[in-house]
């Protein structure tokens, strides 16, 4: 059977589909795997191996219809569920599962503060969508793979680190996902353990800002290596402290234990990371009882009320006790 797996993006986004692509090709008799994305994220899923073949939504909308339909799909497993990906189905004319969205549900928590988002992880509602084809859940968790040749060598990153860290991921996509930067200070400050900060080139700045405090005990990775050598940076800490953002998804890929950090999103929208059915330490912070949290399902540039409440007011201490505990008790 061959079969085109659709998440155009993100990050995160598209490492919570990677449950379905495993047990799809495990648990589906000669299943083979097609995935269209984003070329701009190509990289997430480059070296997985249970995808045969890859497709990347480009400018080009006929040539890449065309060259879809020239692989005549026996089925369509459309984990985005947009305009875009309805368009696509049409045209390409065969059976097809979507994942529902619950944009209703959604809508009816960002902007009536009504919940009614199941109880249930965002993999799961992913795995559901391919029920009809007899795939359970394996329970193996999120799977991300990197290429030998993005590893990072131990001389890469300070002496002073070599022997343990803890990764805090000081970016996130919109700005009411992340921690201000004297916020991130004060964590670091506190904490006793040598930390990498990680995030992409429009974080450097605030990287530097934030290493500046303290040079020897902070090491600014944001910028400076790609999303595989930054995963695999990940992969080497001790534990991780993340904002709700791409890499918090894949810490989760490696079983390492997470502190994530919540700010305008929140984890009812059901994106905790997520493990399978395998027990690893992780912990959530979030300032509840603000009558204006959720404020968007996403993000934005900056707080609607101005104040900036879900961040200002984290529980800097908390998170820097539990850092602490976790330092003496991972190895």
């Amino acid at each position: 059977m061959k079969i085109l797996i659709i998440r155009f993006s993100s990050i995160g986004d598209i490492v919570l589909t990677t449950p379905v692509i495993r047990c799809l090709r495990n648990q589906v008799a000669g299943a083979e795997i097609h995935y269209l994305t984003k070329y701009n994220f190509r990289h997430v899923l480059a070296s997985n191996p249970y995808i045969d073949r890859f497709f990347y939504l480009n400018n080009n909308w006929e040539s890449l219809t065309a060259e879809l339909k020239d692989q005549q799909y026996d089925l369509v497993i459309d984990l985005h569920h947009n305009l875009r990906t309805a368009r696509l189905k049409k045209a390409l004319k065969v059976k097809s599962y979507a994942f529902p969205k619950l944009n209703i549900e959604k809508w009816m928590y960002v902007n009536l503060k009504i919940n009614r988002m199941p109880d249930i992880h965002i993999v799961d509602r992913y795995l559901e969508t391919v029920r009809p084809l007899q795939v359970k859940n394996d329970g193996k968790g999120l799977d991300y793979f990197i290429p030998a040749n993005e590893e990072v060598p131990q001389n890469d990153i300070p002496h002073s680190h070599v022997v343990g860290y803890i990764a805090i991921v000081i970016g996130a996509a919109h700005a009411t996902k992340r921690m201000p930067v004297e916020k991130i200070i004060e964590l670091c400050s506190k904490m006793e353990h040598p930390i990498i900060l990680l995030g992409g080139p429009e974080d450097q700045s605030a990287g530097e800002q934030i290493a500046s405090t303290d040079k020897i005990k902070i090491y600014n990775a944001c910028g400076k290596f790609s999303l595989n050598e930054s995963a695999d940076l990940v992969r080497k800490s001790k534990f991780v402290i993340s904002h709700d953002t791409g890499l918090m998804h894949i810490a989760a890929a490696f079983k390492k234990p997470v502190i994530s950090i919540w700010g305008n999103t929140v984890p009812a929208f059901g994106m905790t990371p997520y493990y399978g059915y395998q027990p690893v330490s992780t912990a959530v912070f979030e300032v509840k009882g603000l009558g204006c949290r959720p404020c968007s399902k996403i993000g934005y540039e900056k707080c609607p009320k101005k104040h900036f409440k879900c961040m200002q007011m984290q529980d800097i201490d908390h998170i820097v006790s539990l850092a602490k505990e976790w330092s003496k008790s991972i190895r």
